[in-house]
C-alpha cells in the first residue's frame, strides 16, 4: 500500500472476487483513494480499454481475452488450479516476451513494482502490447468450426 500511496497519478481497479471481498476490503490498499477494490468487473471490456497495464491471474480465457486487446499484462498464475495450468499459460506468454510472469509466492514484493515500472516504459509497454496482440486468434470460433468441418468430410 505504501509504494502505490507514492503514485497517486496512478489509478487501480482492483477485482478481488466473491471470495475475498471481506478479506480484502478494509486492507490499507484497499482504502487508497486511487484504489477502486471491486467483487466483480461486469464489463471487462471498458476495464481493458482504460487500462494502461494489467495484472492477472493467467487462466486461458482470461488470456485470451488479453491477446485480443493487446494490453502489457504482469501476470501472476494462480497456485490452486490443476495441473499448475496457469503457470504453463503464462510462460507461453513469457517465452514469447509478450507478457511479465510474476510467480505467486513472488507476488506480494512485485505485484505493484513491475506495473509501476511498466508505467514509466512507453517503449516496453508498447513492445509487450504488440507482442500479445500478435498472438491473438480473433477468429478462433471459425477456424475450429472448419477444422471440424473438415474432419467429417474426410470421414465420409
Amino acid at each position: 500500500a505504501e509504494l502505490l500511496a507514492q503514485h497517486p497519478e496512478v489509478q487501480v481497479i482492483w477485482q478481488c472476487g466473491k471470495l475475498y471481498i471481506d478479506t480484502y476490503k478494509n486492507c490499507a490498499t484497499a482504502q487508497l483513494p486511487n484504489v477502486q477494490l471491486l467483487e466483480f468487473i461486469d464489463r471487462m471490456d471498458l476495464a481493458y480499454e482504460v487500462a494502461d497495464v494489467v495484472v492477472s491471474r493467467a487462466g486461458a480465457l482470461t488470456i485470451s481475452e488479453l491477446c485480443l486487446v493487446g494490453k502489457p499484462v504482469v501476470l501472476i498464475p494462480s497456485p490452486n488450479v490443476a495441473e499448475d495450468h496457469q503457470t504453463k499459460n503464462a510462460k507461453a506468454l513469457a517465452d514469447r516476451d509478450a507478457a511479465i510472469l510474476l510467480p505467486d509466492p513472488q507476488a506480494g514484493e512485485r505485484i505493484i513494482q513491475e506495473p509501476l515500472d511498466l508505467l514509466q516504459n512507453t517503449a516496453r509497454r508498447q513492445e509487450l502490447g504488440a507482442n500479445i496482440k500478435a498472438l491473438a486468434k480473433p477468429d478462433a470460433a471459425e477456424q475450429i468450426a472448419a477444422a471440424v468441418l473438415e474432419l467429417g468430410q474426410k470421414r465420409k
